[in-house]
């Protein structure tokens, strides 16, 4: 198995699962916090829209997806604050709506043969340099805005009303929280695809949450899990010769069981 890491393939899978990792932690504590799991998963399923217009339009795969998403995600924030008791019907139509637009465009792509499979379930070990270069940009955009805007964050994350009698601005924070979501589920596509992203968001998060007791500590607890998914999972199902993405959510709902049974025993 340590031969494996000699590859160049297998160096940059690493690393890319190292700069997912760090995002899942930071923005899925966010997703887990603010119980927005559904929200995030009609981002993550419109964004194949953004894939579609990328291969059709042929550009890069990564800024188009991101620039999808995120246009996305803030039409998903301005319905959903507006008319809240409709908003899962409105997220359902945007999921279905950007999956359809993106296998149309990706059907009607002259001489198309992207492998289909790789962006549902993952391709991490095919990551070119290009795009580890560009998942790593965003990260660090991801990051800083962040860090930037932790605290008003924090407060809308853990009282919303209490937020608003202080001043904090929590309209627009609710559609930087999503932008943030749009980015991050873009870079997890790359690792374990469309169809397991939110697996990846959302299970070390809900770990991280029972074992901490501040916000950074969760966000950074939830790093280190999704580390050791990643890279248990990238391992294994090299080794086994089998899914790279499907094995890596294996991995974390192993952990998640272990975990639920530990709270369990301690109870």
């Amino acid at each position: 198995m340590i031969e494996a890491l000699g590859y160049d393939f297998m160096q940059n899978a690493l690393m890319a699962g190292m700069v997912a990792s760090i995002i899942c932690g930071v923005i899925g504590a966010l997703v887990v916090v603010n119980r927005v799991v559904l929200l995030a998963g009609g981002v993550a399923h419109a964004s194949y829209g953004g894939v579609g217009l990328a291969f059709f339009l042929g550009l890069p795969m990564l800024p188009v997806t991101a620039i999808f998403a995120v246009c996305a995600a803030l039409l998903m924030a301005l319905v959903t604050m507006r008319v809240k008791d409709r908003a899962d019907t409105f997220i359902g139509v945007m999921w279905a709506a950007g999956m359809a637009l993106g296998i149309i465009l990706l059907d009607i792509t002259p001489g198309y043969n992207v492998d289909l499979m790789s962006y549902l379930f993952g391709g991490i070990l095919a990551t070119p340099r290009l795009d580890l270069y560009l998942m790593t940009g965003l990260a660090a955009v991801v990051i800083a805005v962040a860090v930037f805007f932790y605290k008003g964050l924090w407060a809308m994350s853990f009282d919303e009303e209490f937020a608003r009698a202080r001043g904090i601005p929590v309209t627009p924070l609710y559609f930087i929280m999503l932008a943030l979501i749009a980015l991050s589920v873009v870079m997890v596509i790359r690792v374990v695809g469309l169809i397991l992203v939110i697996a990846l968001l959302t299970i070390p998060p809900q770990i991280a949450e029972k074992r901490t007791s501040s916000l950074w500590s969760m966000m950074i607890l939830s790093s280190v899990l999704s580390m050791v998914f990643c890279v248990s999972g990238l391992l294994l199902s090299y080794q086994l010769d089998v899914s790279s993405g499907a094995t890596i959510i294996a991995v974390a709902v192993a952990g998640f069981a272990l975990s639920q049974l530990l709270n369990r025993i301690r109870t």
